[in-house]
């Protein structure tokens, strides 16, 4: 990306305000820190006041700023953004047209791709991935090997975790637990206290709700 490239972005970047960093060339605003380690790839931004840091990478047309941190051996690329004052760190990889915000806090192992949202104070972590046009808000949690995907929300005080997949047009949200190898599909609903584990199937327009618990059953 050239510096008139750049101001295509940007009208008011120039040589004073903005640099090109040395190892990969992309283009990173005097506000921003990025370590020496770091890499930022010829068409990625980092502008602001992010950081991006230790061996962290962002690349392809991907874009940091306001106060994100990336950082570990983290992986941000394609045109994913990490924004406000999220965090991505340790291996986890952002990618896509995804974008990270808010509070929340992408580490580990995670993967967060597709046009994924993670916002909020959300969590995601260990091997979980979030992809599709799932969206984790709210103060959820997504972990262990958890899948959440296509058009699937998790929201306020909810947990993904174990082997757990949650897609479709599903909704999980409250305080509600799904874990185990358990799976909530279709428009299927799990919310308030309730539990959906072992081997259990929600699906279709099911509810779960209250302090349910349900464990190897297929509801419809």
């Amino acid at each position: 990306m050239t510096l008139q490239d750049l101001q295509k972005l940007f009208p008011e970047a120039s040589e004073s305000t903005w640099h090109q960093h040395p190892n990969g060339g992309g283009w990173v605003e005097n506000t921003a820190r990025v370590d020496a380690s770091a890499y930022v790839g010829p068409d990625a931004c980092v502008f602001g006041n992010a950081r991006v840091s230790e061996d962290a990478w962002v690349s392809e047309d991907a874009r940091v700023y306001g106060n994100a941190r990336v950082y570990g051996n983290a992986r941000v690329y394609g045109n994913a953004w990490v924004s406000e004052d999220a965090r991505v760190s340790e291996d986890a990889w952002v990618y896509g047209n995804a974008l990270v915000f808010g509070n929340s806090r992408v580490y580990g192992d995670a993967w967060v791709f597709g046009s994924a949202w993670v916002c909020g104070n959300a969590c995601v972590f260990g091997n979980a991935c979030v992809f599709g046009n799932a969206r984790v808000s709210g103060n959820a949690c997504v972990f262990g090997n958890a899948l959440v995907s296509e058009d699937a929300l998790v929201s306020e005080d909810a947990r993904v975790s174990g082997n757990a997949w949650v897609y479709g047009d599903a909704w999980v949200f409250g305080n509600a637990r799904v874990y185990g190898n358990a799976w909530v599909y279709g428009n299927a609903s799990v919310f308030g206290n309730a539990c959906v584990f072992g081997n259990a199937r929600v699906y279709g327009n099911a509810c779960v709700f209250g302090n349910a618990k349900v464990s190897s059953t297929c509801i419809p």
